[in-house]
């Protein structure tokens, strides 16, 4: 996971890459401190990473993922924003209230609340993944409340039938009828670390360039998330409503909503993305006002996580270049 800037140009085409100081990049660093805030009726887990209080950054995480997921690209933009990353309603320590929807739009809405509760007015939007979809809304529809938008592997439709997406081949079977109780009894029997394993082989394009202290962290995580009575059905329930975002008519589709973007948006994509392909990028990039697009090689779905020195080399490039971006 070692990155140089001499490296990283190769790899952007169209984006201006900040040469500000950044922070070496420690994978040693812990997750930073969390706490809660109350929004909206959610009780809403949220890790902070200190920064100038003159600019706000927010990050969303992905399906399956959590605020730990911005550890080092927040890090390496610490001395430039103040951080505020989100655990969604049913991720990470984040406990859905009762009758929540798991829905995209219901997801934004919390985003937005949070947003709101801060009192900023507009602030760096980031999301990846599901989040990415999740920032894509907020930003088409409260444009007020974003400065600029960052997204990596947003999850554009993408409705490519193959077990390479999924982290076990057993996951379809889950949500069948007749056979789909007993499927969810043997997933439930799968340890933290081998579910660990798991997504770091789905998500990432070389696995063994993890640290050990990174897997160390995730193993805890999948540990912790499987003592909780909701993790499962916020999983389940949010991967259904994804998938039912993706399926609408035309006249709702999530296409209609990169037009409506009127911030500057870097939308960054790795070619090794098994979960959304990279071939949609140009067609997320094209339909954004302001779209400029970063493909990063030899990455899979979380760039954020893989190459975050370079992300935020890109990100800080996007607010060095201001109205002229």
């Amino acid at each position: 996971m070692t990155e140089t800037l001499e490296a990283s140009r190769t790899a952007i085409t169209h984006v201006p890459l900040s040469t500000a100081p950044l922070p070496p990049l420690d994978s040693t660093i812990q997750p930073w401190p969390g706490d809660y805030a109350e929004v909206a009726g959610h009780t809403v887990h949220v890790r902070r990473t200190p920064g100038p209080s003159s600019s706000t950054a927010v990050y969303v995480h992905g399906l399956g993922g959590s605020a730990t997921n911005w550890t080092d690209l927040a890090t390496q933009l610490s001395g430039h924003v103040d951080g505020h990353a989100l655990d969604l309603p049913g991720f990470g320590r984040s406990e859905p209230i009762p009758g929540y929807t798991f829905s995209l739009t219901t997801h934004a809405e919390v985003v937005i609340g949070y947003v709101e509760s801060l009192g900023v007015g507009a602030v760096h939007l980031f999301g990846n993944s599901m989040g990415g979809a999740i920032a894509l809304i907020v930003a088409a529809t409260r444009p007020d409340l974003v400065r600029t938008l960052t997204l990596v592997s947003p999850a554009v439709p993408d409705l490519r039938p193959s077990l390479r997406r999924v982290s076990d081949p057993r996951l379809p079977l889950a949500f069948l009828p007749l056979v789909g109780d007993r499927v969810r009894q043997r997933l439930a029997l799968v340890t933290p670390q081998e579910r660990a394993q798991q997504m770091l082989r789905l998500c990432f394009a070389d696995p063994s360039l993890v640290p050990d202290c990174r897997i160390d962290q995730s193993v805890e995580e999948y540990a912790e998330r499987s003592a909780q009575p909701w993790a499962g059905t916020a999983l389940g329930r949010s991967t259904v409503e994804l998938i039912r975002a993706w399926l609408v008519p035309r006249k709702k589709s999530m296409w209609l909503l990169p037009p409506k973007v009127t911030s500057p948006t870097l939308v960054v994509w790795g070619t090794e993305d098994r979960l959304v392909s990279v071939r949609k990028a140009p067609r997320v990039t094209r339909l954004l006002p302001r779209g400029r697009l970063l493909v990063l090689p030899r990455t899979g779905h979380v760039a954020q996580m893989e190459r975050p020195v370079t992300v935020a080399r890109a990100v800080l490039g996007m607010w060095e270049s201001g109205e002229t971006w």
